[in-house]
């Protein structure tokens, strides 16, 4: 069982590094936002998640483990990914709904890396570690399906209705203007700016 202990703990490791790296991306992500209800719940889980990296210090004092300092190459492919998604000139709607996209891939990566780490646990009979793993994996899926929720009530259909208005003006010959194209590219690089200066500190 000794290995598959260490397997616990490099598991375990690799998501508190995911866990701290998503806690530095949620802040820009929310402020991408337009839409309210996107807006509080990416706000809502930032705090769940300082609650799931307590969860895991937790976990660590339990198996008398010192934490590996290891990085999450996964969460950071997916973190990079999303980055790539502000960098587009998209409408209010249709980059909320890309917001969606890039947080609900952050979310299935957890669900199943908090469900390994949970089986894990209970295979080394490890029972209040795993309750404790379960209770974030269930965060987790609640979280995604709250999104699912957002963009199926409102964003996605939001954003179609924005594509359409886009469609109609290019066909009569009346696309953005450009002044409004000048608009949306400032504000684009205006978001490239601010997370310059973010990572910078």
């Amino acid at each position: 069982m000794e290995a598959l202990q260490k397997l616990l703990t490099h598991e375990l490791a690799d998501l508190y590094d995911a866990e701290q790296q998503i806690l530095k991306a949620l802040p820009t992500l929310i402020d991408e936002s337009s839409s309210s209800e996107l807006q509080q719940a990416l706000a809502q889980h930032r705090t769940v998640t300082q609650k799931q990296v307590r969860r895991l210090d937790q976990i660590f004092r339990q198996l008398g483990e010192e934490r590996e300092n290891q990085r999450c190459k996964g969460m950071a492919g997916l973190i990079a990914e999303g980055e790539d998604v502000l960098e587009e000139d998209f409408e209010a709607s249709t980059m909320d709904a890309g917001i969606i996209g890039a947080a609900q891939r952050v979310e299935h990566y957890e669900i199943a890396a908090y469900g390994t780490a949970r089986t894990l646990a209970q295979t080394l009979g490890l029972t209040e570690i795993a309750q404790l793993l379960e209770e974030s994996l269930n965060e987790e899926k609640e979280a995604d399906e709250r999104l699912t929720e957002i963009a199926e009530s409102a964003v996605n259909m939001e954003a179609a209705s924005e594509e359409e208005q886009a469609e109609d003006k290019s066909s009569s010959g009346n696309g953005p203007s450009r002044s409004k194209q000048s608009t949306r590219s400032k504000a684009r690089s205006t978001r490239r700016a601010r997370r310059q200066v973010k990572a910078g500190r």
